[in-house]
């Protein structure tokens, strides 16, 4: 199967939220108005990009990436990456490798010196991340905001 990875583009907003909605099934749907409007914020963000992985011209994955100016580290970036997710039916396909791999070399070229992800507490999704070279290094902390 081939598995081409790109930026995404308002065309595939119908395809980010479908994609969303696997990541976080309990959320309510975003009406369109709103998506559009959101969609137009990132796209307008400087060092933000979406990638979406394509398997048969149909969007199958997405990983939001953000570069992140930095003053340490002599001044080089950091790459966030948020919101990976791939289809049900593509999972263990090399969907998610292609993306990560897409999303490092994201980070090579603005001049990153890492590439930083938080993961859910899943066995299943480490073996993931750790096989795509990632190291668990630190304890991540979250607060939501309600």
């Amino acid at each position: 199967m081939r598995i081409d990875v790109r930026s995404a583009a308002e065309v595939d907003v119908s395809a980010l939220l479908a994609l969303y909605s696997e990541l976080n099934p309990d959320d309510a749907p975003l009406p369109q108005a709103s998506a559009d409007a959101i969609w137009t914020a990132i796209s307008r963000q400087q060092g933000r990009t979406i990638l979406v992985a394509e398997a048969g011209g149909t969007v199958v994955g997405t990983a939001d990436c953000i570069v992140l100016p930095n003053l340490t580290r002599g001044g080089r970036a950091i790459l966030f990456v948020e919101n990976v997710v791939v289809a049900g039916s593509f999972q263990r396909s090399g969907v998610g490798r292609r993306l990560m791999e897409a999303a490092v070399r994201l980070g090579e070229s603005a001049g990153c010196y890492k590439v930083q992800l938080l993961a859910a507490d899943d066995e299943y999704v480490h073996t993931f991340y750790k096989a795509c070279g990632f190291q668990a290094l630190a304890e991540g902390f979250r607060r939501y905001i309600p």
